[in-house]
């Protein structure tokens, strides 16, 4: 997905280091990607924690200006962890070129390929690129194992390994002399590694009951199974710890943030009779830059003509806003990214994100509606064919015919609902 910022552990000359990526994605007509880090450095943390806490507390860094960064400070500890697959072991290609080129062995050293190139590309190493490039092997890996079969490949494969026996010491080097490791705040790092230690336990215990069950006989599946059910345990008890219970939930109106091409925004919304009706008015809504400036709008009184105005509750919140004792917070749920979404269509239906999509969707509809604009529900009728592609992606089911490329015509009529959407917006 275009615009994911997602965790990734690279093992360096240190050891494991935790730190952030931002694949590909275009802004103002230009393809951009970044890492954590400033001009100087790629931050890499040894503990899940202090990458938490990092985020959590600093804002002057590379990824600050990312369409989808207001997301990453309000993620748990569980949802910073890298996944396995977003796990690089850099330090260790020596050995795993020492292997057979199976399937295995070749998809690992492709991924790990592809993210050095990325740290090469966004912090200039041309020494980095120059190994990379000493060799055609490095650039034949995403085709599997079928470049390095027969006598051919043999002389491939062992051209790549003797490169990396020369050379990969440069290719590391390079990297740690990149990477670094900033002080974080000790109240948000204590908080952070309260969480790790609630998580490890839940993993521990989870291993644990699987062992027990089958008197030791646990398959890998069932302890992977176990680990991923311990996650979500934890990240559903941290929601509960840190989500928008209480008030909000209490007077049906939900703090909502939309991530659009200008950037991040935060606006109200509720439902009245399963119809959405935002903070605004005649078609256009009321946004903000964050949940401070809202929560300060309201305490100023907010505005009387807006169609806010029609829920029951609406006065509750002038009233709590006014004494001081509103605090705005936005539940993941509530998290909308329209950007990315257009060029990931074009892409094809396997590159775009269902949860995605789904949201987005369902917050042009509700936009649409509320303004009195039918275009975007004609749009996205199943009978058109921008529509058919989102709901075979929202809804897959095999036995439906899946949309044919090429998608430019449904990428294009999508980004027209999104800009149409985001014309809506505006700054009190």
């Amino acid at each position: 997905m275009a615009s994911d910022i997602v965790p990734i552990q690279l093992s360096l000359t240190e050891g494991d280091l935790v730190t952030l990526w931002a694949p590909k994605w275009r802004e103002d007509g230009e393809d951009w990607e970044a890492f954590l880090g400033d001009d100087d450095a790629i931050f890499g943390f040894p503990e899940v924690a202090r990458l938490a806490a990092y985020v959590r507390t600093e804002t002057e860094h590379d990824l600050v200006d990312h369409p989808a960064w207001a997301v990453v400070p309000t993620l748990t500890v569980a949802e910073l962890t890298p996944e396995e697959t977003r796990r690089f072991d850099v330090i260790g290609v020596p050995e795993l070129v020492a292997e057979e080129p199976d399937t295995w062995t070749i998809g690992e050293l492709a991924e790990i390929t592809e993210i050095v190139r990325s740290l090469a590309d966004v912090c200039d190493l041309d020494v980095v690129h120059a190994v990379l490039d000493s060799t055609p092997g490095f650039a034949l890996l995403d085709q599997g194992t079928l470049p390095f079969s027969g006598r051919e490949g043999d002389r491939l494969w062992t051209q790549l390994a003797q490169t990396v026996a020369d050379r990969w010491d440069e290719v590391v080097d390079a990297l740690d002399a990149m990477t670094a490791t900033p002080e974080v705040d000790a109240t948000a790092l204590a908080q952070a590694e309260r969480e790790a230690a609630a998580l490890a336990a839940r993993l521990a215990e989870a291993e644990e009951r699987v062992e027990a069950e089958t008197a030791g006989e646990a398959s890998d599946d069932e302890l992977a199974e176990a680990d991923e059910e311990a996650v979500e345990e934890q990240v559903a008890e941290d929601e509960a710890d840190t989500g928008p219970v209480g008030f909000w939930e209490e007077i049906g109106i939900d703090p909502i943030r939309i991530t659009t091409s200008a950037g991040s925004m935060v606006t109200l919304r509720c439902y009245l009779d399963d119809k959405a009706v935002f903070l605004g008015s005649g078609g256009r809504i009321d946004a903000f830059d964050s949940e401070r400036a809202l929560a300060r709008w309201l305490a100023d009184g907010g505005k009387d003509d807006n169609d806010l105005v029609a829920a029951s509750t609406w006065q509750d919140v002038l009233d709590k806003a006014a004494v001081g004792e509103l605090t705005v917070t936005v539940d993941r749920m509530n998290d909308y990214v329209l950007v990315g979404i257009d060029e990931d269509i074009a892409q094809g239906t396997l590159e775009v994100d269902p949860t995605q999509l789904e949201l987005a969707s369902e917050l042009v509809l509700d936009v649409a509606e509320w303004a009195g604009d039918p275009a975007p529900a004609r749009a996205l009728a199943e009978s058109e064919s921008l529509g058919w592609l989102v709901s075979f992606v929202i809804r897959p089911n095999p036995t439906r015919l899946a949309p044919s490329p090429p998608f430019d015509a449904e990428a294009a009529r999508w980004r027209e609902l999104v800009q149409a959407t985001e014309a809506r917006f505006r700054t009190p």
